[in-house]
């Protein structure tokens, strides 16, 4: 399993001055990470992570990258996707050759979306994870990003379904609601979708039911999806542990 911290506890305005402080979900720093990893050795790797815009991100960043971090993220602040400060971020990812992870929400965190194929053309060796409300809402192409978990049928041609298609280094991750969502709400799209893309999609849960079982788990219920839409085991075990093996050194 992969572990995604938060970044320092600062109130600026990328953390909503102090209000979404570790990732708005109550988690600790990267310190916290790597402690957890160390003491159950082989089960949990970690990813580094800062807030961008602090004076120090790249050097705390880099510090952990050094030790054993192996990507960077979840990146969730209130700044572009394409602000000077993520640049820098991805400039890290560059040179460490790990891969970074953005949570995308219209409004709230790494916003113009729209823009992020700039991104991905200026850092062509940098693998790019993607999840989050906007960025699964945009599996279709009616969506409109005011709308965090919209309902019915989707429509193709969404821009993250082209975002997948076209940028080799653009990858998701089926975490949460909204994941969740993306393939309930069309299930004939959704096991297309997976097909299409059984190259580019992980696992992911970021699940807030602590035992793993209840109704409030999304984590299960998104594995369960995944059994019954992708029936090649071949293809479901991609997107279970492949595809993330590919991308993140384990």
């Amino acid at each position: 399993s992969v572990l995604l911290p938060a970044g320092s506890m600062t109130q600026g305005l990328s953390t909503h001055l102090g209000k979404s402080n570790g990732l708005a979900a109550r988690i600790f720093g990267t310190e916290a990470s790597a402690r957890l990893c160390s003491e159950y050795p082989g089960r949990f790797v970690y990813f580094a992570n800062e807030v961008p815009d602090l004076d120090n991100a790249r050097t705390e960043i880099e510090k952990w990258l050094k030790k054993d971090a192996r990507g960077i993220g979840e990146q969730k602040f209130a700044l572009d996707c394409d602000s000077a400060p993520l640049l820098k971020i991805y400039e890290v990812a560059r040179d460490y050759s790990v891969p970074v992870l953005l949570h995308f929400q219209e409004g709230s965190y790494n916003m113009a979306f729209d823009r992020f194929h700039k991104v991905l053309e200026k850092f062509p060796t940098v693998n790019f994870i993607g999840h989050g409300p906007s960025w699964w809402g945009f599996i279709s192409a009616d969506h409109d990003p005011k709308v965090m978990y919209p309902k019915g049928p989707v429509q193709p041609g969404g821009l993250m379904d082209k975002y997948l298609a076209d940028y080799p280094n653009m990858f998701g991750d089926l975490s949460a609601g909204s994941g969740l969502n993306a393939l309930t709400r069309d299930e004939a799209h959704g096991a297309a979708f997976l097909d299409r893309h059984v190259g580019k999609i992980c696992l992911g849960t970021d699940c807030a039911d602590n035992d793993g079982q209840g109704k409030g788990c999304s984590g299960s219920q998104q594995i369960a999806m995944v059994r019954k839409l992708v029936t090649d085991p071949a293809k479901r075990q991609q997107i279970f542990s492949g595809n993330a093996r590919k991308i993140i050194r384990f």
